[in-house]
């Protein structure tokens, strides 16, 4: 089996909902299972201001479920082209799986939400790339033979799935298509990368 973790921050359920719809696409691939967590608010001070359990939703990722994973697909909405601040904070005390490259050769993909058309999508998906460069994972995004990613007229990316929740919260029938193919695609990778010997 591959567990692919999905480590994301909702503020609205944009993310949750692009989350939950990416957990499908893992899950209906034979041999891999779909794990989401999310991560706390942080403050000012850049301090993790909630419980050590949230109130509702998925759990909060530890160290422990990044080390874990044969799979990883990071997601936040965007916040001036770039990831929110409790996701990035999580990732800054990532530093120990640096060190041990307990994350090396792993692979992993980005997602995010957006309100508005130009708000966006793009900058924040290779942006969040650069942290999982660091770790030494292989990136996963979405190749252009996956039709819905020609067709979709609001969110929907080459480097991951996106989705622009400003027209009416829903996501578009694409936006579904393009997190389920990509959780699939996560998923299968995540196989065959563990199945290989050496890598």
């Amino acid at each position: 089996m591959a567990e692919i973790l999905i480590l994301y921050y909702s503020r609205y359920g944009s993310t949750t909902a692009m989350a939950n719809m990416i957990a499908r696409g893992v899950e209906e691939t034979p041999g891999a299972i779909a794990k989401l967590r999310t991560v706390p608010e942080v403050s000012p001070l850049c301090e993790a201001t909630a419980d050590s359990i949230p109130a509702s939703g998925h759990p909060y990722a530890s160290l422990d479920d990044l080390k874990n994973c044969d799979g990883l697909a990071l997601g936040s909405p965007t916040h001036f082209g770039n990831m929110a601040a409790p996701l990035k904070y999580f990732l800054d005390n990532t530093s120990s799986l640096w060190f041990s490259g307990a994350l090396t050769g792993k692979p992993a993909g980005v997602f995010t939400s957006t309100s508005s058309m130009h708000g966006g999508h793009e900058t924040t998906l290779i942006t969040m790339l650069l942290p999982l460069l660091h770790h030494g994972m292989v990136l996963v995004g979405i190749p252009s033979k996956e039709q819905a990613l020609m067709e979709t007229t609001s969110g929907g990316t080459p480097y991951g799935p996106s989705f622009h929740s400003g027209r009416d919260k829903e996501m578009s029938e694409e936006e579904k298509k393009l997190c389920r193919a990509f959780g699939a695609r996560l998923a299968r990778v995540a196989l065959a990368l563990k199945n290989a010997e050496g890598l």
